[in-house]
């Protein structure tokens, strides 16, 4: 059988390189795939999906402006349930996989670590399984790493990165603006940083939080 293969990434390099793994030649005598499409953001892979027959989507979730490729696939998932649909990512972001399995999208891959091959996941999603990475990615933050990081920490880091101020952040994450400055002041000590503005910048440029606002 021959599957449809929908394409969305906003770098033409990475989507010239998934559309050749996706046309290998090593594919098996029952499966084979065909690029049915590649576009270059999130709308247009809704688009394409209301139109088109898509077997799999392979989507990268932060595709520059515009909206993210999680929400993206909530809205395909709505008309096109069928459509199963497969994540990739370089970003170290711990709730991309958390958003994503709630969104009912079937699997991730991380491009950085790449526990497996794209094609394995690929055919193991086609055929009716759920892969996800083991564990979130550790990268560098300044003089720690991520994973010395608390989740109510990432959480205050995510409203800096999203311009929110300590207010702002202490009403979003039900804590007292005492609580958000401490966690600011643990993340100073632990990554050499000198302001809250280079957190932001550092964790945003690395991938290490993303925020809605943002996109």
């Amino acid at each position: 059988m021959t599957y449809q293969v929908l394409i969305a990434d906003d770098y033409r390099m990475i989507r010239e390189t998934f559309a050749e793994i996706v046309q290998n030649k090593n594919h098996t005598a029952a499966t084979r795939y065909e690029v049915a499409g590649t576009v270059e953001n999130a709308e247009k892979a809704i688009e394409f999906c209301r139109t088109h027959r898509v077997d799999l989507l392979l989507m990268d979730v932060v595709m520059g402006t515009g909206m993210d490729g999680i929400r993206a696939a909530e809205i395909i998932k709505g008309f096109s349930p069928e459509t199963k649909i497969l994540l990739v990512t370089s970003m170290p972001e711990q709730s991309f996989l958390s958003r994503a399995r709630a969104a009912g999208i079937e699997s991730f891959w991380n491009k950085e670590t790449q526990e497996l091959p794209l094609l394995d996941i690929m055919q193991r999603t086609i055929n009716g399984e759920s892969v996800y990475p083991s564990h979130t990615p550790e990268v560098w933050f300044g003089n720690t790493v991520s994973t010395c990081l608390t989740e109510r920490e990432l959480d205050v880091l995510r409203g800096l990165v999203g311009g929110s101020t300590n207010a702002e952040i202490a009403a979003e994450l039900g804590i007292s603006e005492r609580s958000v400055k401490q966690h600011i002041t643990d993340m100073l000590n632990k990554t050499g940083f000198r302001s809250r503005l280079q957190l932001a910048v550092r964790a945003r440029g690395g991938g290490l939080v993303i925020n809605d606002q943002d996109e």
